[in-house]
């Protein structure tokens, strides 16, 4: 066992604009130091990073680590301002965050997604409809994954259309990298907080049948959703509902115009949709660095480190997901593989994404009819000309030209 708390921190880049190849820096790290002290670039301090899947499992899973700690902290981040809200279900711990997921659980339930499938399937038609009248080539990011996955949340959550290209625009600024855009990002975070704090109040005193609704009146026993956890929620659920989603289908479609096989196998298989979906997810590199840390509760050892109470863990699910120790070739995309342990595109442990189920369903509703739709589905320019996002925390290509 060894500590490093004398390390000033190895700096990290957190830069693989290349498209989307997995980060060289992270990647080196899950093999040569699986658990290692990193400087970020904003926040006070160093941290740890975490790449491995096992020691991935223990951070995220581990009671001796906390998310709640991090409020008040000015912690080692990616973003010059802390995205997560200091009431949100993203920085609390169990047992006050077990009561709340139970809560949105009861309220946001797979009978309640699946009864959406038909309005995005029609949704889906409405907009390659559209696409197919326009003609080639098209942008499949303007078509397809930039309307539809806001659309499916806000019809989910009965957000009135007017507020969606606002609330879309709040949800961008406050992912950038960029410390340029501080500003912005805290004012898109302040302006989000306000809007939805005022939704779910009206919600409250004049429910629907939407899934705010839902959840203000979801109850078990006596527990309830408290006025600004309500917000906070919903706040989340349209951001990262629909911000995900958006990217995942952009990077899904550029990942199987340029795997001509793998696009073959789909289309001569079409049932093994939701399959190749899961391995998709596992195999790209969807985000830019890490995500929101933990902080350890008392002194842990992991990975022959000793993490010392107090210091700051991030973890990595991008080379989790493409670990040697868990999955065979991990850098091959499998559409057949039959892994040992389900990805972590979607977290692990206690803050396991609450709307895996919705964006399954709209990936599989949007895939699988656009390749039934597009037979002949093709890049429309060569895909080193592709353009890539290098500001926020997310990986997509700023457009997506195709043809058929």
């Amino acid at each position: 066992m060894t500590t490093a708390d004398t390390d000033i921190g190895t700096a990290c880049p957190f830069r693989h604009d290349d498209a989307l190849e997995p980060d060289p820096f992270m990647t080196r790290m899950r093999t040569e130091a699986p658990v290692t002290r990193v400087q970020m670039p904003y926040g006070t301090g160093t941290c740890w990073l975490v790449t491995r899947y096992e020691d991935v499992q223990t951070v995220t899973s581990d009671r001796r680590f906390s998310r709640a700690a991090l409020v008040g902290r000015d912690f080692p981040r990616i973003t010059p301002v802390p995205i997560a809200q200091s009431e949100a279900i993203n920085l609390m711990d169990p047992p006050a965050l077990n009561r709340v997921r139970r809560l949105v659980i009861h309220a946001f339930t797979t009978p309640q997604v699946e009864a959406l499938r038909p309005w995005t399937q029609r949704t889906t038609n409405a907009l390659l409809d559209a696409m197919a009248e326009h003609g080639a080539p098209a942008d499949i990011a303007a078509h397809l994954a930039n309307e539809l996955p806001l659309m499916t949340i806000s019809q989910l959550m009965d957000v009135p259309e007017e507020d969606r290209p606002q609330l879309r625009r709040w949800a961008t600024a406050m992912m950038s990298m960029s410390a340029a855009d501080r500003t912005s990002a805290v004012e898109a975070k302040s302006a989000l907080r306000d809007y939805f704090t005022a939704l779910t109040t009206a919600r409250r005193h004049a429910p629907g049948d939407d899934l705010i609704s839902a959840m203000a009146a979801a109850r078990i026993g006596d527990e309830m959703l408290e006025e600004g956890e309500l917000a906070v929620l919903a706040m989340l659920l349209v951001v990262t509902g629909h911000d995900t989603t958006t990217y995942d289908i952009s990077n899904i479609v550029y990942t199987l115009l340029t795997h001509p096989a793998h696009l073959a196998q789909l289309r001569t298989r079409p049932e093994l949709l939701p399959q190749a979906l899961e391995e998709l997810l596992r195999h790209i590199p969807f985000r830019q660095g890490v995500g929101i840390p933990r902080v350890a509760l008392e002194d842990v050892e992991l990975g022959g480190q000793l993490i010392r109470a107090g210091d700051t863990v991030q973890v990595s699910y991008l080379t989790a997901n493409r670990d040697s120790l868990v999955y065979e070739r991990p850098d091959e995309l499998d559409f057949e593989r039959q892994a040992p342990a389900g990805h972590m595109a979607f977290g692990y442990g206690s803050h396991h994404c609450l709307g895996s189920h919705l964006a399954r369903m709209v990936l599989q509703v949007s895939i699988g009819t656009l390749l039934a739709r597009f037979p002949t589905l093709r890049l429309a320019v060569p895909e080193d000309e592709v353009r890539w996002n290098t500001v926020s925390i997310w990986r997509y290509p700023l457009a997506l030209p195709v043809t058929w």
